[in-house]
Formats: structure tokens, sequence, C-alpha cells
């Protein structure tokens, strides 16, 4: 489900997710006090996601958990502009993947960060 061995208490978690108005950063929910953003990556050469906790990447995955429902559903309201872009304003450098470990893709056909 997703990339690495170690269990994410984030997999259990039900966030009720908003769109961002963001094509990099589609998505954001409010998990307790903190904001969740989902970046969608170059796939298949990357994992489909890349999970961002309070800005910071937690892990890569390609399919999302049962109880995170389906993140791009038409019906999710959308935050306000004000709203998303605090919410999108520590993750906004990190658009390529591997960029939020300082190394960026710089593939021509995977990454357009």
């Amino acid at each position: 489900m997703h990339t690495g061995e170690v269990t994410h208490p984030e997999l259990a978690q039900r966030p009720r997710w908003r769109f961002t108005g963001d094509g990099r950063f589609p998505v954001a929910a409010r998990v307790g006090d903190r904001w969740w953003v989902l970046r969608i990556n170059g796939f298949p050469d990357h994992p489909l996601w890349t999970l961002f906790v309070a800005g910071v990447a937690r892990f890569d995955l390609t399919e999302t958990p049962a109880g995170w429902g389906r993140p791009l559903d038409r019906s999710a309201p959308t935050l306000p502009a004000d709203t998303a872009a605090a919410v999108l304003a520590p993750v906004r450098l990190f658009t390529a993947f591997g960029s939020e470990h300082g190394r960026p893709c710089d593939g021509p056909f995977c990454c357009d960060g």
C-alpha cells in the first residue's frame, strides 16, 4: 500500500478531504490540530501520492487506505482561497517528487517541478 516497511498511524485515520484549487497539491484535510496535504506525483514513475503533515513529508503511497475515502471525490468541498494558501504555504516549494528530501526528480517525463 505504501513505500517502506514502517507502519504509519496516519493510515488508520479518516481525513475529510477538501479541494485546495492547486493542481500539484489538490486536496488537504484538517486532522486534529494539523493539516494534511496530498501531493500528486508523476505516476507510474513515482508513487501516486506523497502525504505531508504540518508541512513535513510523512510517506509516499499509491493506494489510499479505505478510511481515507476517495481524495479526489468531486463532491468534496473546496477550501476558502485564504485557508488553502495558508495550508499550502509550508509545502509550496516541494512540487517535484523528492524535493522535500533535497533530491527533486528532474526526469522530463515524470516531473514538472
